[in-house]
């Protein structure tokens, strides 16, 4: 269950989704918390200018590399709008982060684009724990699946967040 601070931190990993979606990005966004509940680091996608490796969770560990000790790494928490991709969920255990969070899943997010009519992604979607066992992972979060759902549904109709093309 959810408390109402955890829920705070993925509807602003989902705001972040839709600043990328408003930038012509994939939706996605990821917060970094510390042990303490401090936001130490935000991101969201920008896969639009051609590097592909460019997800914010790939980003938030290689801060916390740089920025953090690796107590203060185990500790943390990333809140994110979509469950790790194989890449992210990598890096995640590589750099030694604590718990994930994540409001909807890879198998909701291949259900989703299926429907869409959406190619298979080049790199097969696999939960996070068959990457990294050692990762604590919650989710999917169900409040927030429709709203994740329709910025999916908006960046692949090629809609902007304000609505036009």
């Amino acid at each position: 269950m959810m408390d109402d601070v955890e829920l705070k931190h993925l509807r602003r990993s989902v705001e972040l989704a839709r600043e990328a979606l408003a930038a012509g990005d994939e939706p996605f966004g990821s917060v970094l918390v510390s042990g303490d509940g401090k936001v130490l680091a935000e991101d969201r996608n920008r896969v639009s200018g051609g590097d592909l490796t460019r997800h914010p969770e790939f980003e938030l560990a290689r801060w916390a590399a740089a920025n953090m000790t690796p107590e203060e790494r185990a500790q943390a928490t990333v809140y994110t709008s979509g469950e790790h991709c194989p890449m992210c969920a990598a890096a995640h255990a590589w750099v030694g982060l604590g718990r994930i969070v994540y409001a909807s899943s890879s198998r909701q997010l291949g259900e989703w684009l299926a429907e869409l009519g959406v190619p298979a992604s080049p790199v097969r979607p696999l939960p996070i724990q068959e990457i990294a066992p050692g990762v604590r992972v919650e989710g999917p979060v169900p409040e927030l699946a429709d709203e994740i759902r329709e910025l999916q549904r908006r960046y692949h109709a090629g809609e902007t967040e304000s609505g036009g093309r």
